[in-house]
């Protein structure tokens, strides 16, 4: 019987120019970047797992992935994925771990932050990274509504395409919106703002959707109990209004 080795590695990456986390027919991941620099590096004796699977433009301030090898990795690894990775990805660390570890199953809290700004057209530059809409936002409004997400609700409006058997029900740890001070460049625009949430796990395209309504909350096109009901589960119909993905940041990912 062929002995297996675990590794725990955590990564940041600059989604923009990719088609999100998965591996996909024809089209550029960061999965399908990171497969092939492992293969240079270990060849084809391994396999990975991520813990998220970010969608297309999405960032990684950290995220993880779980490797399988036949072999146990030598001290030079490390150094290794970095020089090869594309400058858009970079191993942040790695970790040793057992075979019950499951990187799927292990019991974690995530946290998104979606970086946005309004009212200026900002430098070209900073779009990899910040929504910008220049239109009016009611900021004390759209905290305001933040707030309502907080606790548990029935989220069914706010996921697309579910699979069968999807929980719905999704407990909201951190839900708040902030000045931007979480990441910052000489191209940003003045002043920004970033919306910060936490949960055990989000359905597909659920905090984008949330952060849609935030949108049309401050925009003055639905109001607070707009909100509310639609996290009463009395309706199934998806919501409408999905936030553009590129301000959107899997900010860290904390294993308990």
């Amino acid at each position: 019987m062929i002995k297996q080795y675990y590794y725990l590695i955590h990564i940041q990456y600059l989604g923009f120019r990719y088609h999100g986390w998965l591996k996909q027919p024809g089209l550029k991941t960061v999965e399908f970047m990171v497969e092939k620099t492992l293969t240079f590096i270990l060849g084809g004796a391994f396999k990975i797992l991520g813990t998220s699977r970010t969608d297309s433009k999405v960032s990684a301030n950290h995220s993880a992935f779980e490797l399988f090898t036949n072999a146990p990795i030598d001290t030079s690894f490390f150094n290794q994925l970095n020089l090869n990775l594309p400058n858009d990805i970079r191993a942040v660390k790695i970790k040793a771990v057992d075979k019950a570890f499951n990187i799927i199953n292990s019991p974690r809290v995530k946290e998104y932050l979606y970086l946005f700004s309004f009212g200026e057209k900002p430098h070209p530059f900073s779009a990899s990274l910040i929504s910008s809409f220049q239109d009016h936002l009611d900021i004390d409004l759209m905290k305001e509504g933040a707030r309502l997400f907080l606790g548990e609700h029935d989220f069914r409006r706010y996921c697309t395409k579910p699979k069968p058997g999807t929980q719905f029900k999704r407990e909201i740890r951190v839900s708040q919106i902030e000045e931007n001070r979480a990441f910052s460049a000489s191209f940003f625009p003045e002043q920004s703002y970033a919306y910060r949430v936490q949960s055990r796990g989000f359905m597909r395209n659920q905090v984008r959707l949330m952060v849609g309504q935030l949108l049309s909350l401050g925009r003055g096109e639905i109001g607070l109990n707009e909100i509310r009901e639609s996290l009463g589960g009395k309706e199934c119909r998806p919501l409408r209004h999905i936030a553009p993905p590129s301000g959107l940041i899997l900010n860290k990912i904390e294993f308990e």
